[in-house]
């Protein structure tokens, strides 16, 4: 489905990065290397190697990543991208400076396992940043899964990083007009999270 998806010529997704990182980039000033997952186009990767991080981007759909590398060579930026399918991902331990995910939905057992993987790969002190559905955002239509296992719960998020400084959390409404399938008033939940040094 991603790869037909994203085969279009236009931007799904729009060219834009989301605001949500975009602030907390700029509350967080990252730096270093980071590693966006599920990065589908490449809009949020692009921003942040425009902002002069070192930005790996796995995605499973082919295509995502080839108009991941064009966005980048537009703005003259370097993005290195990987074929990853998240259920066979190596998180290597202690390895990024932070992880994103924006926006990236995936079953019950992929999710829990993912968010142990990203725990494991940053490196002390470094971030984890996400934006994402709420199990509360069907009803919305305005993006997004519409099996509410694919959505996320706070205890998402609260109970699998309650041992990491919690910088930030939100959960509720905000406005998203990102490309033809995120447009309007969504239900989201925003995470930002630093491991122990």
């Amino acid at each position: 489905m991603w790869n037909e998806r994203f085969s279009k010529k236009e931007y799904v997704y729009g060219t834009e990065p989301n605001q949500f990182l975009v602030s907390a980039f700029e509350k967080l000033s990252l730096s270093g290397k980071v590693l966006a997952i599920a990065e589908g186009e490449g809009r949020n990767a692009v921003y942040l190697a425009s902002q002069g991080l070192e930005v790996t981007a796995w995605d499973y759909a082919a295509s995502g990543l080839e108009k991941t590398k064009r966005l980048a060579q537009s703005k003259n930026v370097h993005v290195t991208t990987e074929l990853v399918d998240l259920n066979h991902a190596d998180f290597e331990r202690n390895k990024w400076d932070g992880v994103v995910s924006i926006f990236g939905h995936f079953p019950d057992e992929l999710k829990q396992k993912t968010l142990q993987g990203v725990k494991d790969t940053i490196k002390p002190g470094g971030h984890f940043v996400t934006e994402v559905y709420s199990v509360y955002q069907i009803p919305y239509k305005s993006g997004g899964p519409k099996e509410e296992e694919m959505l996320y719960r706070p205890e998402d998020f609260l109970k699998s990083f309650s041992d990491w400084r919690i910088i930030h959390f939100f959960m509720g409404e905000v406005m998203r007009e990102e490309g033809e399938l995120h447009k309007g008033l969504s239900h989201v939940i925003q995470f930002i999270a630093q491991k122990p040094e």
